[in-house]
């Protein structure tokens, strides 16, 4: 089951003649769908507008999620190393590949992926940080390094991008309670969270220590312990 033809014709008609009343910096429209056959399970994939800041988003839908509560949904921001090349100083590549195994299992769901690199200081500053990693310092310090907060995203598009989509409410995969906080201060209605704890690697171990150190994200102690390294990537 996909998005009903009359459904992707309304998300677009609505798209068209969206006119925002809030902040035009969370305001997107969707501009296209088409269907997306993947390795992990079939998606429709939704791509999105943001005018303000000249910048595209796009969500990748299983099922028919057009007014359905407890849809299951991932929050992604962009990882170029980790999503497209492989890094192994984070886990985003494998949290990708999680959840869109997931999604593609369940009877509806969504993976929205959000262009925000490096924890939203952008891909240059995130090699700027990782110099300053190699260095020494983690990914927290290496950011305020910069001049920015240990996490600068916010997800006020990810709100705007579930209303469009007409999404009631959600179970959301993540292991950041401020990512649900500011959800929800954006209106989302969230019924359960999932964790997506992915098994430490030997390059990645010190980064997950720090986001659950220091950002608050809900990891096991356990897990962490099973690898050591120095090594970390600022990308959720």
């Amino acid at each position: 089951m996909t998005l009903s033809a009359e459904s992707v014709a309304r998300l677009l008609e609505e798209g068209r003649s969206h006119r925002c009343d809030g902040s035009l910096e969370t305001c997107v429209r969707a501009v296209a769908v088409a269907d997306l056959p993947s390795r992990f399970g079939d998606f429709q994939v939704v791509a999105f507008w943001n005018e303000l800041e000249k910048q595209d988003h796009a969500a990748f839908v299983h099922g028919d999620i057009e007014g359905r509560e407890r849809v299951l949904v991932r929050l992604h921001s962009e990882c170029l190393t980790g999503d497209a090349i492989g890094s192994l100083r984070c886990d985003c590549r494998d949290q990708l590949i999680a959840s869109l195994e997931r999604v593609a299992k369940s009877d509806g769901g969504v993976v929205l992926y959000l262009r925000q690199e490096g924890r939203g200081i952008g891909f240059a500053n995130k090699i700027r940080a990782y110099q300053l990693q190699d260095q020494g310092y983690d990914t927290v310090e290496a950011n305020e390094a910069l001049g920015f907060r240990a996490d600068e995203r916010e997800y006020g598009i990810a709100a705007h991008m579930l209303g469009s989509l007409h999404v009631r409410s959600i179970e959301i995969m993540t292991n950041n309670p401020a990512k649900i906080e500011d959800l929800r201060r954006h209106g989302v209605t969230i019924t359960g969270r999932i964790p997506l704890v992915i098994p430490p690697q030997p390059n990645d171990r010190q980064y997950l220590e720090t986001k659950r150190r220091k950002l608050g994200h809900l990891l096991d102690v356990e897990q962490l312990d099973c690898a050591t390294s120095p090594s970390e990537e600022p990308t959720r």
